[in-house]
């Protein structure tokens, strides 16, 4: 059984700031990052929005988080707006999607990379892993594993691996298929 691996150090404190090298990437990040659902709410304006995060910026979090559906857009929208203006180099950026087919997935990033205003998204997850078929979707062959058309637009595309690997072993075969969730 995999287990989630225990960090042997809690990072390098640099100002204010805990940072820790994510995964197996060797990049660099905040050990905290600043989560995109809060601040495409209605209830924010653009402004506060844009100093909240050039503010968590400047205090050292470079790991950006956020998704293709929160707030309607919203959220991507005011995040790239505050990345402008040399923000966008200091931040590893994360967004999600939650798109089952290769080509509703490959329509997502390319909005998100409009919304955000960037050519490249630093590490993208799929999002809402939460239907029973869902793993098969994402894995399945001609599935939005690998979306993107345009060569070098995402850096790293992660996929619920270790989800999908604990749903295989803990149920049984689809009968119509005799195969279990997750492709061969």
């Amino acid at each position: 059984m995999n287990q989630i691996p225990l960090t042997s150090s809690p990072g390098t404190l640099s100002g204010e700031m805990l940072y820790r090298i994510l995964g197996r990437t060797g990049e660099r990040i905040s050990a905290i990052g600043l989560g995109g659902f809060h601040i495409g709410k209605p209830s924010r304006t653009d402004d506060d929005s844009i100093r909240l995060i050039r503010t968590a910026i400047d205090r050292g979090m470079t790991f950006m988080d956020n998704s293709w559906d929160y707030n309607d857009g919203q959220s991507e929208v005011r995040m790239g707006k505050a990345l402008k203006h040399g923000y966008r180099q200091k931040v590893f950026l994360m967004t999600k999607i939650d798109g089952r087919t290769k080509e509703i997935a490959a329509r997502q990033i390319e909005t998100s990379l409009e919304r955000l205003q960037t050519d490249h998204i630093d590490l993208l997850q799929h999002h809402e892993v939460i239907r029973f078929d869902d793993p098969d979707r994402i894995f399945a062959r001609g599935a939005p594993r690998k979306p993107l058309s345009k060569p070098n637009r995402l850096e790293r595309f992660a996929t619920p691996d270790s989800l999908a690997i604990k749903i295989r072993r803990c149920t049984p075969l689809h009968a119509e298929s005799g195969r279990g969730l997750v492709p061969p």
